[in-house]
């Protein structure tokens, strides 16, 4: 089985304009093959930079002079560019979301279809895994997770479950945790309803949403005039900030408007929403989900 099949592969390097001479950044390496496809269009002077915290990406790493790997979360995109010398970049790719490879490790416990120990983390030297968010958030702090990022309407009801079993002793596994909610697990709503339970409980854990939120407020004084931002996404919360930020530069209310009633932006859209073909789908089913969006600086 392949690390990580590469998603909208194509349509998001596409979408990058790549200059053969440019510098490019691909902020989620993993499997390695949007860097693969983004190197075959870049000349002899061209550079690419591929940032993923997770230490198992590291095995994929290209050996090619223009590309350097950089085993830190993206959410430092600058601070790492800068200790290379690098200020302005052409392109910023982000493929977000959890890779084949983390939901195919058992041990990682990201999947609902393995019993491993409560874990979830992408960069596994962080001190909070699943664990700590399963049993020891306050009942209160847990439904806000849940409803939040799961968009649970339940979420109270299923933290008061997670807080009354874990009185008795604490939830260790996947599979403990199914067990503890499973009234709430009807058999045709099953796995939907654990996807939206693992999904918060994974976005908690690795702070997806504040690191994409500071990713992207980086973007417009990385990128030079004309440099393109290709953002994929999988559900609906990050789709839905990177919309706002591409569309006003910001995550919410309306963009500051100048004294002639003129808005400034940092990007103009490019293209419209592009979804997987039915093609893809149907080799990759992880593809189901996906939306990228481009942007280009003004």
């Amino acid at each position: 089985m392949s690390y990580h099949d590469p998603v909208l592969l194509f349509e998001s390097v596409d979408g990058l304009k790549i200059k053969p001479d440019g510098i490019y950044v691909d902020v989620t390496f993993g499997g390695g093959g949007h860097s693969k496809e983004i190197l075959k269009r870049l000349g002899e002077q061209g550079r690419l930079f591929a940032f993923d915290q997770d230490t198992d990406a590291l095995r994929n790493e290209i050996q090619d002079e223009r590309f350097v790997l950089i085993n830190e979360n993206f959410r430092f995109i600058s601070r790492f560019l800068r200790f290379y010398g690098v200020k302005k970049v052409d392109g910023i790719l982000a493929d977000l979301g959890v890779s084949s490879h983390q939901f195919d490790s058992a041990a990682r416990g990201f999947s609902t279809r393995f019993d491993a120990e409560l874990d979830m983390r992408m960069n596994t030297s962080e001190s909070v895994s699943a664990y700590e968010v399963v049993n020891e958030y306050q009942e209160e702090e847990l439904a806000q997770v849940l409803f939040q990022y799961g968009e649970l309407r339940n979420s109270r009801a299923l933290s008061r479950e997670i807080v009354k079993a874990r009185k008795d002793s604490p939830i260790k596994t996947s599979f403990q945790l199914k067990e503890v909610l499973k009234r709430f697990l009807p058999k045709p709503k099953e796995h939907k309803i654990l996807a939206q339970i693992f999904q918060a409980i994974r976005i908690e854990v690795n702070q997806e949403m504040q690191v994409l939120k500071e990713f992207l407020l980086q973007t417009p004084d990385l990128l030079n005039k004309a440099g393109r931002l290709s953002v994929i996404s999988y559900h609906s919360l990050e789709d839905r900030l990177v919309k706002r930020f591409i569309q006003s530069g910001l995550f919410e209310g309306e963009a500051e408007k100048d004294f002639y009633g003129n808005v400034s932006v940092p990007f103009k859209k490019v293209g419209k929403l592009i979804l997987p073909s039915a093609e893809e789908i149907k080799k990759n089913n992880r593809a189901r989900s996906a939306k990228l969006r481009l942007a280009e600086k003004n």
